[in-house]
């Protein structure tokens, strides 16, 4: 919730993967409030009050996640709608042609997209998607430790430069900053 709350200000990819990982460890804690509170909550060395707040948030996602029947597998609908406003920002970003380094570093990446896209073995709705797809697999990849090969590396790195672009930018929209 603290993180959540931050990230959400000011870095909206992160955010994004910040939810899609709290989603994973709350399935990993089967829903279990005793199991948050003691794998989650309790991490964050907080005082009473706050403990409660915490557990009060990873319990209201824990229902949301069941409500809307994404237990297994799948993000809450509010994450997928802000994934899917990220993708409008991306098009209207290309479709305005403004900020010329946005243009750059999407011509540089769209050729990994697309393959991106055409190789993965999840549904992608679109390239902002993909884009978070392909990080968020290189974080677990990272917390397994498991090998990551040299093109998978410098692919991630240059989704994750457009990205990151494109949150600062998405921020600064939201925050009446940058204007189309």
């Amino acid at each position: 919730m603290l993180i959540a709350r931050e990230l959400r200000k000011t870095n909206i990819a992160e955010y994004i993967l910040y939810m899609w990982q709290v989603e994973d460890l709350l399935r990993a804690c089967s829903f279990d409030p005793e199991t948050i509170e003691q794998q989650l909550v309790f991490r964050f060395k907080a005082d009473e009050n706050t403990n409660k707040e915490i557990a009060a948030w990873y319990n209201n996602l824990a229902v949301m996640m069941e409500k809307e029947h994404v237990q297994e597998k799948g993000h809450i609908q509010v994450i997928v709608n802000l994934v899917n406003d990220l993708n409008e920002f991306h098009l209207k970003m290309l479709e305005v042609q403004k900020d010329q380094e946005y243009i750059r570093l999407y011509r540089l990446n769209r050729d990994a997209i697309s393959d991106f896209i055409k190789r993965s073995e999840i549904t992608v709705e679109n390239e902002a998607e993909a884009c978070l797809n392909a990080l968020y697999g290189l974080m677990i990849l990272k917390l397994k430790n498991s090998e990551i090969s040299p093109v998978t590396q410098k692919t991630c790195e240059g989704f994750a430069s457009m990205i990151g672009h494109l949150s600062a930018r998405y921020i600064q929209f939201e925050n009446d900053d940058f204007e189309f």
